[in-house]
């Protein structure tokens, strides 16, 4: 008993600490998108969010998700790390497609909502106590091991709640047209992107919760193989349609691919063969291709692809459990449905109400300033002149 109490801690412990990689991988990824102008500004951001978001779980949103501390397959301070881990992911995707244009106050403001309410009632709802167990919305049956749903897509509804409210940045469409406005430093992009990767495998791993017997140890195995799998596969058809329709090989939209091959995933990775997610990482690297110039056409300004890659493929890789796993079709689209309302309704009243009281949109100078200097007095780059 002992013995398997201390491998699921120490586990646990572990993928709490793969998962926080994340958190750099997201800074990276987004700093290198942004113009060199915001790259303070958007780690800024991120730094936030991490001590925002885990000190707001650990004081309201847990208690709302699960109730009272206690675990017994291992130590509940590790269980509470674990969870904790997962709580910034919403709102870093929500942040990183309002980049460029929004200041941090109200970021501060919409990531202890976040945090302290409406993720834990996407949480209550399928992983955690249940408030609405024997209603028409109970959807506890959800199969979603680490959060394709309840994390991705969550952070994608609110992000197309904030993209609404807030607009595109300055210039980024004129005249019917998409300016392309370009990523400021492919290097951090890449490490971003790599970072987020490897922090995947303790972000699904470890949601499979045991590794004491030799049954949970091949689980585990199998999840981060099928995640690495879908992973690639994203990849893959990605620098493969790049170069089919532009003779290019874009390597920012090859590795949005990969991580829509990796939300695609988080869903079902425990639960499929290790073939499947071949099929379900193509599916969402072809989606993220698409999407992204999808939402420009829309005027939808979303500058790290966080839509595509998080509120798509988190439908998708939802869906995909019913297809190549063991759950049913309809309680999965039923998760999405209800999961999609939820967030993005809460989501959308929050932040209407923090932009009538401190707005989130920069004044028309202080964008064109560059936020760095106006909300942080830090630029990331001074000796760089600012291109526009």
């Amino acid at each position: 008993m002992d013995i398997a109490y201390i491998l699921n801690t120490f586990f646990t412990l572990f993928a709490f600490v793969l998962i926080i990689l994340m958190v750099p991988g997201f800074a990276m990824l987004e700093a290198g998108l942004v113009r060199t102008k915001n790259v303070t500004a958007v780690l800024t951001t991120n730094t936030m969010i991490y001590l925002v978001a885990s000190m707001m779980f650990l004081l309201v949103g847990y208690h709302i998700a699960f109730g009272a501390f206690g675990s017994e397959s291992m130590s509940a301070w590790a269980l509470f790390l674990f969870q904790m881990a997962f709580v910034g992911k919403t709102v870093n995707i929500m942040s990183g497609g309002v980049s460029e244009r929004t200041r941090i106050i109200p970021l501060i403001f919409f990531t202890v909502a976040m945090a302290g309410v409406i993720y834990p009632i996407a949480v209550n709802l399928t992983w955690g106590s249940n408030f609405l167990s024997g209603t028409m919305f109970d959807i506890s049956n959800l199969k979603d091991l680490a959060g394709s749903t309840v994390i991705h897509s969550t952070g994608g509804w609110a992000l197309l709640a904030a993209i609404l409210v807030i607009g595109p940045r300055k210039g980024r469409y004129k005249n019917g047209k998409v300016r392309v406005i370009p990523a400021s430093n492919i290097p951090l992009v890449v490490l971003g992107g790599f970072l987020l990767w490897i922090g995947w495998f303790g972000f699904n791993g470890g949601s499979v919760g045991s590794i004491a017997t030799k049954k949970d140890v091949e689980v585990v195995a199998l999840t981060i193989m099928n995640t690495n799998t879908a992973g690639l596969a994203g990849g893959l058809i990605v620098m493969i349609l790049s170069y089919i329709y532009y003779k290019k090989f874009d390597i920012t939209m090859i590795l949005n691919g990969a991580l829509g091959g990796l939300v695609a995933i988080t869903a079902g990775a425990d639960v499929m063969n290790i073939y499947a997610p071949i099929i379900v990482g193509l599916i969402g690297g072809a989606l993220v291709f698409y999407a992204v110039p999808f939402f420009d056409k829309l005027k939808i300004d979303d500058p790290v692809g966080a839509l595509s890659v998080h509120l798509i493929n988190g439908i998708w890789g939802t869906l995909a459990v019913a297809i190549f796993g063991t759950a049913s079709f309809m309680t999965q689209l039923k998760g999405i449905v209800v999961i999609g309302i939820l967030a993005f309704s809460l989501s959308y009243i929050t932040i209407f109400i923090i932009n009538k009281i401190s707005p989130f949109r920069a004044d028309e100078e202080e964008e064109i300033e560059g936020l760095d200097s106006v909300e942080c007095g830090i630029e990331a780059y001074p000796e760089f002149r600012k291109s526009f």
